[in-house]
């Protein structure tokens, strides 16, 4: 949100010293986060004036429309040889005689570092340039000069203060828990409570209007009085619709951001930057029957100003007349009812809508409005007629008409009272905050407090922070106006021996294995939709994957919690791959969601709530956890390109199958257990023929392989890329929680190879596995290097060769202790899957 400071300093007196860059600090003190602040034609100089545009002559002999000016200025800044006027060239066509125009004197340097000097041009001597806001650096229109009201200045005056030149405008980012500074009205009451100075609240006093004429104002009807408490409805009838919005006001709204349309719009985009309320005009030409606030009903639609047809939900809040839906409340107006340059009869509505269904309509229809932002977050609940007579008192003062009256409905209002301990602000931060400052601070954001003696406190929030509604908001509230940084930060001390736990040590050590194997970490979006799964040919009934709903999903697109990590894994490649990074390899490690049987995918709407004032008892967060699904830890990589790249000492490799089962191993050799790998299962997206599955114990954990070349063409990826996802928790689980180095022994190495014959079917993990166990102690490696099937081993049967290392750490092995291990460990392989040693 755009703050310009003169609009500001009309509610509160800050300090004349005080800086624009002062005042952002303020505001960051409190909350808020300041982007960005704008010196409105901080490069400018020199002489900036009012001029008055006196006579204008058409140069009709260029291939462009050139006018020859004659304005006045003044007789301290005339020509020497016209008094009190400079003649100056202008091709700008939206001003005519007797119009007051900004003009910049030779000698003065706008914007850009354009400086103005008195040249012959089309014929003429210009003596100077009649200005428009670009050139002064106050926004990019640059489709004709300023024209100012008649009256806004005296011509030959300094024309800086008079648009605005010099003034700060600070880019504050408003936080969803602070939609109550989304105004001027909510800035200057946060800086009046920092500065301690008075602050003139714009949304308290009600504008006093003219009388009401006779006729009968629109009738408004709410029935959906949940959707929306306080509705009014305002009638204006004569207004002039060709009345041009003040220059002030116009100014003041591109310095907010906002392009200036018509008095009518521009009323009501400045009043609701001003107080924070929404407002809608409605031409009452075109309205037929009264106002109604309801829901949708079955096959309705409306097009709304942004000219898009929009289909309506049953849950939709809308306004309606007779005819059917006119506009979506709190967000949008629809197109049929819009005001317009022949709309004479105005029906000013402002209303309090409930926060939820704004937030759920808008992000329904994807419609994000300046109106909706507000209302999200909380508007005044009670602010609608108060800014409703500032806009129509603005409306008649600066287009005309009567005033016909308003009509309203609203439902009864129940205040809130929330009990506060005296001591809990401070209990909190862990400083000293007395009683007298506590009731201070609540009594500055509007609190009232029914009695600043009693302990507890019976405090009712304002209106316009309906975000307060438990005793840890007013403890934020109390730290927050003190200043966060006043709050000591204090690290604790961890008791001797304590650090990370055994779990968060594997998962580091998993981290940097991958890191040093020549993986890159990527944090990938945690959620995914139904389509994302569908293009990997995972099934939309596949249990392991049925999605926990969010509430209020970012996107619609992916409304609910991972199940896997490989949509977001892939997504990186894709984006690396996409721009010109075609050798990748990335990892993740997070947790994913899977739902319980039977368990519900939106979970539960109204879980229980323990008590912040004490730790949950053991049967409250047994009970909390129950309602929650199984979120496992995993780890995963991707990988596609050449794994290793080609150069002046040879051929590159290419990532395969392999690598991704080598990730596995890597991974469970940082853990510190030993993963069996083998043929077996291959979900969706695995290839079925280049896939292993990750066997632990008994337990399947995971699988490594290629993708298929559907998901490969869905994901947007080369063929053949490889991925592996694993449970990580569940490594974590089997391993003892502590790694022993391995110790070197300084005596030799003997090596004896070994090549065995067994069935197809038979996985040389299992082999392998029957060989380690044979051997017995002495046993330093095994490695498989070859496997053969062919003519020279039965049909069905293949031979697997391994290389065997043996060392002892404290002697050099014998011949005959080296032959009895290697004996030992083919009888155990004979034994354990029927290997026959081949000669």
């Amino acid at each position: 949100m755009r703050i310009p400071l003169s609009w500001v300093r009309d509610y509160v007196d800050l300090p004349a010293a005080e800086t624009p860059e002062s005042v952002g600090d303020r505001l960051v003190s409190v909350g808020l986060e300041l982007e960005e602040i704008e010196h409105l034609g901080a490069d400018v100089t020199g002489t900036l004036i009012v001029g008055h545009v006196r006579s204008i002559e058409e140069l009709a002999e260029f291939k462009k429309p050139i006018r020859w000016c004659q304005v006045e200025v003044g007789d301290a800044h005339g020509h020497p040889d016209t008094p009190g006027v400079r003649g100056i060239i202008c091709g700008a066509r939206n001003f005519v005689e007797g119009d007051l125009v900004v003009v910049a004197l030779p000698g003065a340097i706008l914007a850009g570092g354009f400086q103005i000097a008195s040249r012959e041009t089309y014929g003429h001597i210009s003596d100077g340039m009649i200005c428009s806001e670009r050139e002064l650096g106050l926004g990019q229109d640059h489709d004709g000069i300023i024209v100012l009201p008649a009256g806004t200045a005296e011509v030959g005056q300094d024309a800086g203060p008079v648009v605005g030149l010099g003034d700060a405008v600070l880019d504050v980012s408003v936080t969803p828990d602070m939609g109550f500074c989304l105004s001027m009205r909510g800035v200057a009451r946060e800086l009046a409570h920092q500065y301690s100075v008075p602050f003139r609240d714009p949304g308290t006093e009600l504008v006093e209007l003219p009388a009401p004429v006779s006729g009968t104002p629109h009738e408004c009807v709410v029935e959906d009085l949940e959707g929306s408490d306080l509705f009014t409805l305002r009638t204006i009838v004569g207004f002039d619709p060709s009345a041009p919005s003040p220059y002030w006001m116009r100014r003041r709204l591109s310095m907010s951001g906002m392009r200036p349309v018509s008095l009518a719009v521009d009323v009501t985009n400045y009043v609701m930057l001003e107080t924070g309320q929404p407002l809608h005009a409605f031409d009452r030409a075109k309205l037929q029957g009264p106002i109604v606030v309801r829901r949708a009903r079955a096959g309705e639609s409306l097009e709304t100003l942004d000219h898009v047809a929009r289909t309506l939900d049953a849950a939709d809040l809308l306004i309606a007349d007779d005819r059917g839906p006119i506009g979506l409340a709190g967000t949008m107006g629809g197109l049929d009812t819009e005001i317009d340059d022949d709309s004479s009869e105005i029906a000013l509505e402002a209303a309090h809508f409930a926060p939820a269904a704004v937030a759920h309509m808008s992000r329904r229809h994807k419609l994000s409005s300046e109106a909706s932002r507000r209302f999200e977050r909380g508007v005044d609940g009670v602010l609608a007629p108060y800014a409703s007579a500032r806009a129509a008192a603005l409306l008649l003062a600066h287009g005309g008409g009567s005033y016909v009256g308003m009509t309203a409905v609203e439902a009864a209002h129940v205040p809130v009272v929330i009990t506060l301990a005296t001591d809990l602000p401070g209990r909190v931060a862990g400083i000293a905050i007395d009683r007298a400052t506590v009731v201070e601070r609540l009594e500055a954001v509007g609190c009232v407090v029914a009695d600043p003696a009693a302990d507890p406190l019976a405090v009712t929030p304002a209106s316009w922070r309906p975000d307060l509604t438990d005793p840890a908001d007013l403890v934020e509230e109390v730290l927050r106006l003190g200043g966060y940084d006043a709050i000591p930060t204090t690290l604790p001390s961890a008791r001797p021996g304590f650090g990370l736990t055994s779990s968060q040590r594997a998962r580091r050590r998993v981290g940097r294995a991958l890191a040093g194997a020549g993986y890159v970490e990527a944090l990938a979006y945690p959620f995914v939709g139904e389509a994302e799964l569908d293009a990997l040919g995972i099934p939309a009934d596949d249990p392991r994957h049925r999605l926990l709903l969010l509430a209020n999903p970012i996107s619609d697109e992916q409304p609910g919690m991972r199940t896997t990590l490989l949509p977001g894994l892939l997504a990186s490649l894709r984006r690396n791959v996409g721009r010109g990074s075609t050798d990748v390899a990335v990892f993740e490690a997070g947790a994913v969601v899977h739902l319980r049987e039977g368990q519900d995918p939106r979970l539960v709407t109204d879980p229980p709530r323990p008590s912040v004032e004490r730790r949950p008892a053991a049967e409250e967060v047994a009970s909390l956890e129950a309602l929650l699904p199984d979120q496992p830890l995993h780890v995963a990589v991707a990988l596609t390109g050449q794994r290793l790249p080609a150069g002046w000492w040879g051929p590159g490799a290419g990532s395969s199958w392999a690598d991704a089962i080598e990730a596995a191993r890597i991974v469970a050799d940082a853990v510190g257990v030993d993963l069996v790998v083998r043929r077996g299962s291959s979900p969706a997206p695995w290839h079925p023929g280049r896939c292993a599955e990750l066997v632990l114990g008994t337990q399947v954990l995971g699988h490594a392989g290629e993708l298929t070349p559907r998901a490969c063409e869905a994901a947007g990826l080369p063929k053949r890329t490889a991925v592996m996802e694993l449970d990580l928790g569940a490594l974590i689980a089997a391993a003892d929680g502590a790694i022993t180095a391995r110790s070197i022994s300084t005596y030799p190495v003997a090596k004896e190879d070994v090549a065995l014959v067994v069935d197809a079917d038979v996985p040389a993990a299992a082999v392998e596995a029957a060989l380690t166990e044979g051997a017995g102690p002495l046993l330093e490696s095994v490695r498989l290097f070859d496997v053969y099937s062919g003519e020279q081993v039965d049909a069905g049967r293949k031979s697997l060769a391994f290389a065997l290392r043996f060392r002892s750490p404290d002697r050099t092995l014998t011949v005959d202790e080296v032959s009895a291990a290697r004996d030992s460990a083919v009888a155990a392989a004979t034994a354990a899957v029927g290997a026959v040693q081949r000669a």
